[in-house]
Protein backbone atom coordinates (compact mmCIF):
# COMPACT_ATOMS: atom_id res chain seq x y z
CA UNK A 1 0.00 0.00 0.00
CA UNK A 2 0.99 3.38 -1.29
CA UNK A 3 2.34 5.48 1.62
CA UNK A 4 -0.07 8.88 2.25
CA UNK A 5 1.65 11.89 0.75
CA UNK A 6 1.67 14.95 3.13
CA UNK A 7 2.55 18.58 1.26
CA UNK A 8 2.90 21.53 3.25
CA UNK A 9 3.17 24.95 1.39
CA UNK A 10 5.32 27.54 2.30
CA UNK A 11 8.24 27.45 4.72
CA UNK A 12 6.93 30.69 7.34
CA UNK A 13 6.86 29.86 11.09
CA UNK A 14 3.88 27.92 10.63
CA UNK A 15 4.97 25.77 7.96
CA UNK A 16 8.17 24.86 9.07
CA UNK A 17 7.07 23.91 12.51
CA UNK A 18 4.66 21.78 11.10
CA UNK A 19 7.41 19.85 9.22
CA UNK A 20 9.59 19.85 11.90
CA UNK A 21 6.64 18.09 14.47
CA UNK A 22 6.18 15.81 11.54
CA UNK A 23 9.75 14.42 10.98
CA UNK A 24 9.74 13.78 14.70
CA UNK A 25 6.49 12.30 15.07
CA UNK A 26 6.45 9.85 12.53
CA UNK A 27 7.99 6.64 11.52
CA UNK A 28 9.95 6.93 8.32
CA UNK A 29 7.98 4.37 6.66
CA UNK A 30 4.41 5.59 7.80
CA UNK A 31 4.11 8.88 5.56
CA UNK A 32 6.43 10.89 2.63
CA UNK A 33 6.19 14.53 3.61
CA UNK A 34 7.27 17.80 0.90
CA UNK A 35 7.30 20.95 1.52
CA UNK A 36 6.92 23.64 -1.64
CA UNK A 37 8.98 26.69 -0.86
CA UNK A 38 11.20 28.64 -3.42
CA UNK A 39 14.00 29.07 -0.84
CA UNK A 40 15.63 26.32 0.86
CA UNK A 41 15.41 29.13 3.93
CA UNK A 42 13.23 30.07 6.30
CA UNK A 43 13.04 33.74 6.74
CA UNK A 44 12.64 35.40 10.38
CA UNK A 45 10.81 37.82 9.52
CA UNK A 46 10.70 39.74 12.85
CA UNK A 47 14.26 40.78 11.95
CA UNK A 48 14.07 42.01 8.40
CA UNK A 49 14.36 46.09 9.86
CA UNK A 50 17.53 44.95 11.61
CA UNK A 51 18.68 43.46 7.67
CA UNK A 52 17.71 46.51 6.30
CA UNK A 53 19.63 48.86 8.87
CA UNK A 54 22.66 46.91 8.55
CA UNK A 55 22.93 45.73 12.04
CA UNK A 56 22.24 42.36 10.52
CA UNK A 57 23.41 40.40 7.73
CA UNK A 58 21.08 38.92 5.25
CA UNK A 59 22.35 35.47 5.88
CA UNK A 60 21.59 35.59 9.16
CA UNK A 61 18.00 35.54 9.09
CA UNK A 62 17.93 33.33 6.96
CA UNK A 63 17.58 30.12 8.92
CA UNK A 64 18.45 26.61 6.50
CA UNK A 65 15.70 24.08 5.91
CA UNK A 66 18.45 21.34 5.65
CA UNK A 67 19.95 21.79 8.88
CA UNK A 68 18.15 19.16 10.66
CA UNK A 69 18.78 15.98 12.33
CA UNK A 70 15.68 13.83 11.02
CA UNK A 71 15.78 15.66 7.82
CA UNK A 72 14.10 13.53 5.48
CA UNK A 73 11.57 16.11 3.85
CA UNK A 74 11.50 16.59 -0.11
CA UNK A 75 12.01 19.95 -0.98
CA UNK A 76 9.70 21.46 -3.58
CA UNK A 77 12.02 24.77 -4.85
CA UNK A 78 8.86 26.23 -6.11
CA UNK A 79 5.78 28.11 -5.34
CA UNK A 80 2.21 26.77 -5.21
CA UNK A 81 0.05 28.71 -7.61
CA UNK A 82 -3.04 26.68 -7.25
CA UNK A 83 -5.09 23.89 -5.74
CA UNK A 84 -7.28 21.32 -6.78
CA UNK A 85 -9.18 20.13 -3.50
CA UNK A 86 -10.91 17.82 -5.58
CA UNK A 87 -8.31 16.41 -7.51
CA UNK A 88 -6.09 16.39 -4.46
CA UNK A 89 -3.58 18.17 -6.84
CA UNK A 90 -1.72 21.15 -5.87
CA UNK A 91 -0.14 23.03 -8.60
CA UNK A 92 3.44 24.20 -8.24
CA UNK A 93 5.92 26.67 -10.40
CA UNK A 94 9.31 25.84 -10.44
CA UNK A 95 12.01 28.57 -9.51
CA UNK A 96 12.93 27.11 -13.48
CA UNK A 97 9.39 28.25 -14.12
CA UNK A 98 8.12 24.85 -14.65
CA UNK A 99 4.73 24.10 -13.88
CA UNK A 100 4.05 20.65 -12.11
CA UNK A 101 1.44 18.87 -10.11
CA UNK A 102 2.04 17.87 -6.89
CA UNK A 103 -0.61 15.33 -5.69
CA UNK A 104 -1.41 14.86 -1.85
CA UNK A 105 -3.53 12.89 0.58
CA UNK A 106 -3.01 15.55 3.25
CA UNK A 107 -1.72 19.43 2.27
CA UNK A 108 -1.40 21.74 4.68
CA UNK A 109 -2.16 25.62 3.49
CA UNK A 110 0.71 27.67 4.86
CA UNK A 111 1.71 30.11 2.22
CA UNK A 112 1.81 33.18 5.03
CA UNK A 113 0.92 36.51 3.65
CA UNK A 114 1.88 39.81 0.82
CA UNK A 115 1.84 43.27 1.64
CA UNK A 116 -1.60 44.49 1.18
CA UNK A 117 -2.20 47.41 -0.63
CA UNK A 118 -5.25 50.02 -1.94
CA UNK A 119 -6.43 51.64 -4.81
CA UNK A 120 -3.98 54.20 -3.92
CA UNK A 121 -2.27 56.23 -7.02
CA UNK A 122 1.22 55.33 -7.80
CA UNK A 123 1.59 53.22 -4.75
CA UNK A 124 2.30 49.51 -6.34
CA UNK A 125 5.15 51.67 -9.13
CA UNK A 126 6.94 53.71 -6.32
CA UNK A 127 6.44 51.89 -3.05
CA UNK A 128 8.16 49.25 -1.38
CA UNK A 129 7.45 46.75 1.08
CA UNK A 130 9.42 44.99 4.34
CA UNK A 131 7.78 41.30 3.63
CA UNK A 132 11.06 39.79 1.96
CA UNK A 133 14.67 39.05 2.25
CA UNK A 134 15.22 40.89 -1.16
CA UNK A 135 13.41 44.41 0.13
CA UNK A 136 14.91 44.58 2.98
CA UNK A 137 18.41 44.68 1.00
CA UNK A 138 17.06 46.69 -1.61
CA UNK A 139 15.75 49.01 0.99
CA UNK A 140 19.03 49.33 2.57
CA UNK A 141 20.91 49.74 -0.99
CA UNK A 142 18.05 52.60 -1.57
CA UNK A 143 18.36 54.67 1.13
CA UNK A 144 22.92 54.73 1.25
CA UNK A 145 22.20 55.05 -2.31
CA UNK A 146 20.06 58.57 -1.35
CA UNK A 147 22.61 59.97 0.73
CA UNK A 148 25.46 59.14 -2.17
CA UNK A 149 23.18 61.19 -4.96
CA UNK A 150 22.33 63.70 -2.66
CA UNK A 151 25.82 64.48 -1.18
CA UNK A 152 26.81 64.44 -4.75
CA UNK A 153 23.65 66.96 -6.43
CA UNK A 154 24.38 70.82 -6.81
CA UNK A 155 20.02 70.82 -7.06
CA UNK A 156 18.64 71.77 -3.75
CA UNK A 157 14.77 70.49 -5.08
CA UNK A 158 16.24 67.29 -5.93
CA UNK A 159 18.67 67.11 -2.56
CA UNK A 160 15.23 68.17 -0.41
CA UNK A 161 13.65 65.14 -2.09
CA UNK A 162 16.45 62.37 -1.75
CA UNK A 163 16.55 63.05 2.11
CA UNK A 164 12.91 62.82 3.19
CA UNK A 165 11.71 58.88 4.01
CA UNK A 166 8.64 57.79 4.29
CA UNK A 167 7.08 54.94 6.44
CA UNK A 168 3.65 53.94 5.96
CA UNK A 169 2.32 51.39 8.78
CA UNK A 170 2.32 52.48 13.07
CA UNK A 171 2.21 48.77 13.37
CA UNK A 172 5.25 46.66 14.33
CA UNK A 173 6.65 46.25 11.37
CA UNK A 174 6.12 50.48 10.36
CA UNK A 175 7.26 51.55 14.07
CA UNK A 176 10.50 49.12 13.97
CA UNK A 177 11.43 49.89 10.28
CA UNK A 178 11.00 53.79 10.72
CA UNK A 179 13.26 53.46 13.89
CA UNK A 180 16.07 51.42 12.62
CA UNK A 181 16.51 53.01 9.20
CA UNK A 182 16.59 56.47 11.02
CA UNK A 183 19.38 55.43 13.01
CA UNK A 184 20.89 54.14 9.82
CA UNK A 185 20.79 57.55 8.73
CA UNK A 186 21.56 59.85 11.28
CA UNK A 187 24.98 57.58 12.23
CA UNK A 188 25.63 57.49 8.11
CA UNK A 189 25.66 61.13 7.61
CA UNK A 190 28.33 61.68 10.01
CA UNK A 191 30.61 60.48 7.30
CA UNK A 192 28.77 63.27 4.16
CA UNK A 193 30.95 66.19 5.24
CA UNK A 194 28.44 68.10 2.77
CA UNK A 195 24.96 67.23 4.14
CA UNK A 196 23.43 68.92 6.94
CA UNK A 197 21.68 66.54 9.17
CA UNK A 198 18.82 68.44 9.39
CA UNK A 199 17.90 68.12 6.22
CA UNK A 200 17.32 64.36 6.58
CA UNK A 201 13.86 63.90 7.40
CA UNK A 202 12.05 60.62 8.76
CA UNK A 203 7.68 59.99 8.45
CA UNK A 204 5.83 57.42 9.93
CA UNK A 205 2.17 57.81 8.72
CA UNK A 206 -0.47 55.54 9.91
CA UNK A 207 -4.19 56.08 9.35
CA UNK A 208 -5.42 55.10 13.12
CA UNK A 209 -5.48 57.13 15.79
CA UNK A 210 -2.61 55.01 17.80
CA UNK A 211 0.96 54.12 17.74
CA UNK A 212 0.95 50.67 18.07
CA UNK A 213 -2.81 50.25 19.62
CA UNK A 214 -1.74 46.36 20.91
CA UNK A 215 0.97 47.61 23.52
CA UNK A 216 -1.32 49.72 25.20
CA UNK A 217 -1.71 53.00 25.84
CA UNK A 218 1.16 54.11 27.87
CA UNK A 219 3.93 51.80 25.89
CA UNK A 220 2.14 53.10 22.75
CA UNK A 221 2.66 56.68 24.13
CA UNK A 222 6.27 56.13 25.03
CA UNK A 223 7.13 54.33 21.49
CA UNK A 224 5.84 57.22 20.36
CA UNK A 225 7.96 60.04 22.60
CA UNK A 226 11.18 57.84 21.54
CA UNK A 227 10.54 58.09 17.70
CA UNK A 228 9.81 61.96 17.62
CA UNK A 229 12.47 62.95 20.39
CA UNK A 230 14.95 61.12 17.59
CA UNK A 231 13.11 63.86 15.09
CA UNK A 232 10.65 61.19 13.15
CA UNK A 233 7.75 62.71 12.60
CA UNK A 234 4.96 60.83 13.24
CA UNK A 235 1.59 61.84 12.11
CA UNK A 236 -1.39 59.61 13.50
CA UNK A 237 -5.28 60.09 11.36
CA UNK A 238 -3.22 60.28 7.93
CA UNK A 239 -2.61 58.14 4.87
CA UNK A 240 -1.36 58.45 1.36
CA UNK A 241 -3.51 60.14 -1.55
CA UNK A 242 -0.83 59.59 -4.18
CA UNK A 243 1.96 57.97 -4.39
CA UNK A 244 4.74 59.13 -7.16
CA UNK A 245 8.39 58.82 -8.13
CA UNK A 246 9.92 62.28 -6.32
CA UNK A 247 6.72 63.48 -4.22
CA UNK A 248 4.39 61.82 -2.05
CA UNK A 249 0.65 63.71 -1.29
CA UNK A 250 -0.94 62.94 2.19
CA UNK A 251 -4.37 62.90 2.79
CA UNK A 252 -4.25 65.82 4.58
CA UNK A 253 -3.43 67.71 1.82
CA UNK A 254 0.26 67.79 2.15
CA UNK A 255 2.86 67.44 -0.92
CA UNK A 256 5.99 65.76 0.68
CA UNK A 257 9.18 65.81 -1.93
CA UNK A 258 10.05 62.38 -1.55
CA UNK A 259 11.66 59.14 -3.56
CA UNK A 260 11.72 56.64 -0.46
CA UNK A 261 8.20 55.27 0.12
CA UNK A 262 8.20 51.98 2.81
CA UNK A 263 4.83 50.49 2.80
CA UNK A 264 4.33 48.39 5.66
CA UNK A 265 0.15 49.05 6.10
CA UNK A 266 -0.82 45.68 7.37
CA UNK A 267 -0.48 41.94 5.05
CA UNK A 268 -3.21 39.98 3.52
CA UNK A 269 -3.27 36.30 2.84
CA UNK A 270 -1.33 35.02 0.27
CA UNK A 271 -3.13 35.25 -3.07
CA UNK A 272 -3.08 31.09 -3.64
CA UNK A 273 -5.69 31.17 -0.77
CA UNK A 274 -8.28 32.76 -4.00
CA UNK A 275 -7.38 29.35 -5.74
CA UNK A 276 -9.26 27.89 -3.43
CA UNK A 277 -13.15 29.21 -4.12
CA UNK A 278 -13.48 28.77 -0.37
CA UNK A 279 -15.00 30.59 2.10
CA UNK A 280 -13.32 33.30 4.01
CA UNK A 281 -12.84 35.65 6.65
CA UNK A 282 -11.08 38.90 5.86
CA UNK A 283 -9.80 37.35 3.29
CA UNK A 284 -8.24 34.21 5.15
CA UNK A 285 -9.31 30.96 4.67
CA UNK A 286 -12.41 30.20 7.11
CA UNK A 287 -11.45 26.84 9.22
CA UNK A 288 -12.20 24.96 12.05
CA UNK A 289 -10.69 25.23 15.41
CA UNK A 290 -8.52 22.00 14.06
CA UNK A 291 -7.26 24.15 11.05
CA UNK A 292 -9.31 21.57 8.88
CA UNK A 293 -11.27 23.41 5.67
CA UNK A 294 -15.01 22.43 5.87
CA UNK A 295 -15.76 20.69 2.68
CA UNK A 296 -12.27 19.45 1.64
CA UNK A 297 -10.74 16.31 2.12
CA UNK A 298 -7.48 15.83 3.99
CA UNK A 299 -6.50 20.12 3.31
CA UNK A 300 -5.72 22.55 6.44
CA UNK A 301 -4.58 25.96 6.55
CA UNK A 302 -2.99 27.75 9.20
CA UNK A 303 -0.76 30.96 9.98
CA UNK A 304 -1.73 34.56 8.06
CA UNK A 305 -3.70 32.29 5.46
CA UNK A 306 -6.27 31.21 7.68
CA UNK A 307 -9.11 32.57 10.11
CA UNK A 308 -8.05 30.19 12.55
CA UNK A 309 -10.39 30.40 15.34
CA UNK A 310 -9.16 32.54 18.85
CA UNK A 311 -10.75 30.16 21.16
CA UNK A 312 -8.47 31.78 23.96
CA UNK A 313 -10.21 35.37 23.13
CA UNK A 314 -13.68 33.53 22.30
CA UNK A 315 -16.45 35.81 20.60
CA UNK A 316 -16.07 34.53 17.33
CA UNK A 317 -12.32 36.43 17.20
CA UNK A 318 -9.20 35.00 15.15
CA UNK A 319 -5.83 34.66 15.90
CA UNK A 320 -4.01 37.63 14.71
CA UNK A 321 -1.23 37.04 11.71
CA UNK A 322 1.96 36.44 14.63
CA UNK A 323 5.02 34.58 14.39
CA UNK A 324 3.73 33.38 18.02
CA UNK A 325 0.74 31.99 16.84
CA UNK A 326 1.36 31.17 13.59
CA UNK A 327 4.51 28.31 15.45
CA UNK A 328 2.27 27.23 17.52
CA UNK A 329 -0.39 26.13 14.94
CA UNK A 330 2.45 24.51 12.90
CA UNK A 331 2.51 22.11 16.12
CA UNK A 332 -0.65 21.54 16.86
CA UNK A 333 -1.64 20.79 13.34
CA UNK A 334 1.30 18.58 12.75
CA UNK A 335 -0.35 16.75 16.01
CA UNK A 336 -3.51 16.55 14.55
CA UNK A 337 -2.43 15.36 10.87
CA UNK A 338 -0.44 12.22 12.86
CA UNK A 339 -4.10 12.09 14.80
CA UNK A 340 -6.43 11.38 11.95
CA UNK A 341 -3.23 9.05 9.98
CA UNK A 342 -3.65 6.84 12.93
CA UNK A 343 -7.54 6.89 13.34
CA UNK A 344 -7.80 9.33 16.46
CA UNK A 345 -9.50 12.21 17.23
CA UNK A 346 -8.26 15.59 16.46
CA UNK A 347 -7.33 18.84 18.91
CA UNK A 348 -8.82 22.18 18.69
CA UNK A 349 -6.11 24.62 18.35
CA UNK A 350 -6.26 27.47 21.79
CA UNK A 351 -3.15 29.46 22.96
CA UNK A 352 -3.03 32.87 25.13
CA UNK A 353 -1.10 35.80 23.35
CA UNK A 354 2.27 35.86 25.02
CA UNK A 355 2.74 39.56 24.54
CA UNK A 356 4.74 41.69 22.02
CA UNK A 357 8.06 42.92 21.95
CA UNK A 358 9.64 45.97 19.93
CA UNK A 359 13.04 47.08 19.64
CA UNK A 360 13.76 50.29 18.07
CA UNK A 361 17.69 50.22 17.72
CA UNK A 362 20.09 50.88 19.92
CA UNK A 363 19.21 51.23 23.54
CA UNK A 364 15.46 51.61 22.90
CA UNK A 365 13.15 48.84 22.84
CA UNK A 366 9.28 48.99 24.35
CA UNK A 367 8.48 45.41 25.06
CA UNK A 368 5.12 43.38 26.80
CA UNK A 369 5.77 39.91 27.32
CA UNK A 370 3.01 37.99 29.65
CA UNK A 371 1.55 42.05 30.31
CA UNK A 372 4.84 43.12 31.92
CA UNK A 373 5.67 46.48 30.56
CA UNK A 374 9.06 47.37 30.06
CA UNK A 375 10.80 50.05 28.24
CA UNK A 376 14.52 50.85 27.48
CA UNK A 377 17.31 48.28 28.11
CA UNK A 378 15.04 45.93 29.88
CA UNK A 379 12.97 45.93 26.98
CA UNK A 380 15.49 45.76 24.11
CA UNK A 381 16.81 42.50 26.67
CA UNK A 382 13.48 40.65 26.78
CA UNK A 383 13.23 41.77 22.53
CA UNK A 384 16.37 40.36 21.89
CA UNK A 385 16.52 37.53 23.88
CA UNK A 386 13.09 36.61 22.79
CA UNK A 387 14.01 36.52 19.24
CA UNK A 388 17.01 34.87 19.76
CA UNK A 389 15.52 32.18 20.75
CA UNK A 390 13.11 31.63 18.74
CA UNK A 391 15.62 31.09 15.92
CA UNK A 392 15.41 27.43 14.95
CA UNK A 393 19.14 26.70 14.44
CA UNK A 394 22.80 27.19 16.76
CA UNK A 395 23.96 28.65 13.13
CA UNK A 396 21.73 31.47 12.99
CA UNK A 397 21.63 32.10 16.75
CA UNK A 398 25.32 32.43 16.22
CA UNK A 399 25.31 34.55 13.55
CA UNK A 400 22.82 36.67 15.02
CA UNK A 401 24.59 37.28 18.01
CA UNK A 402 27.96 37.98 16.31
CA UNK A 403 26.05 40.39 14.33
CA UNK A 404 24.82 41.88 17.00
CA UNK A 405 28.42 42.30 18.89
CA UNK A 406 30.17 43.57 16.27
CA UNK A 407 27.30 46.47 15.41
CA UNK A 408 27.97 47.19 19.20
CA UNK A 409 31.27 47.31 18.74
CA UNK A 410 32.42 48.74 15.39
CA UNK A 411 29.35 50.27 13.80
CA UNK A 412 28.74 50.20 9.98
CA UNK A 413 30.21 51.19 7.22
CA UNK A 414 27.28 52.14 5.14
CA UNK A 415 28.46 50.12 2.67
CA UNK A 416 25.43 49.48 -0.63
CA UNK A 417 26.27 46.15 -2.54
CA UNK A 418 24.58 47.58 -5.90
CA UNK A 419 21.87 45.48 -5.81
CA UNK A 420 19.18 45.88 -8.22
CA UNK A 421 20.82 49.29 -8.54
CA UNK A 422 19.58 50.21 -12.16
CA UNK A 423 16.09 48.95 -11.66
CA UNK A 424 13.47 50.31 -9.55
CA UNK A 425 11.82 46.96 -8.43
CA UNK A 426 7.92 47.28 -7.74
CA UNK A 427 5.98 45.26 -4.74
CA UNK A 428 4.89 42.67 -7.33
CA UNK A 429 8.47 41.88 -8.38
CA UNK A 430 9.39 41.07 -4.99
CA UNK A 431 6.52 39.13 -3.76
CA UNK A 432 5.30 37.95 -7.21
CA UNK A 433 1.74 38.53 -6.49
CA UNK A 434 0.61 37.91 -9.97
CA UNK A 435 1.87 33.94 -10.89
CA UNK A 436 -1.35 32.67 -9.25
CA UNK A 437 -3.65 30.47 -11.81
CA UNK A 438 -7.80 31.15 -12.16
CA UNK A 439 -9.55 28.04 -11.05
CA UNK A 440 -10.25 27.40 -14.85
CA UNK A 441 -6.57 27.81 -15.14
CA UNK A 442 -5.91 25.02 -12.36
CA UNK A 443 -8.50 22.87 -13.96
CA UNK A 444 -7.04 22.65 -17.07
CA UNK A 445 -3.75 21.68 -15.25
CA UNK A 446 -5.01 19.03 -12.99
CA UNK A 447 -7.72 17.40 -15.58
CA UNK A 448 -6.69 13.28 -15.76
CA UNK A 449 -4.11 13.57 -13.06
CA UNK A 450 -4.06 10.51 -10.90
CA UNK A 451 -4.82 11.38 -6.85
CA UNK A 452 -2.14 8.70 -6.51
CA UNK A 453 0.52 9.46 -9.08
Amino acid sequence: MARPRILVVGAGFAGVECVRRLERSLAPGEADIALVTPFSYQLYLPLLPQVASGVLTPQSVAVSLRRSRRHRTRIVPGGAIGVDTKAKVCVVRKITDEIVNEPYDYIVLAAGSVTRTFDIPGLIDNARGMKTLAEAAYIRDHVISQLDLADASHDEEERASRLQFVVVGGGYAGTETAASLQLLTSNAVKHYPRLDPALIKWHLIDIAPKLMPELGDKLGVTALEILRKRGIEVSLGVSVAEAGPDKVTFTDGRVLPCRTLIWTAGVAASPLVATLDAETVRGRLAVTPEMSLPGADGVFALGDAAAVPDLAKGDGAICPPTAQHAMRQGRKLADNIIASLRGRPMQSYVHKDLGLVVDLGGRDAVSKPLGIELKGMPAQAAARGYHWAALRTNVAKTRVMTNWLLNAIAGDDFVRTGFQARKQATLRDFEYTDAYLTPEEIRAHTAGADARG
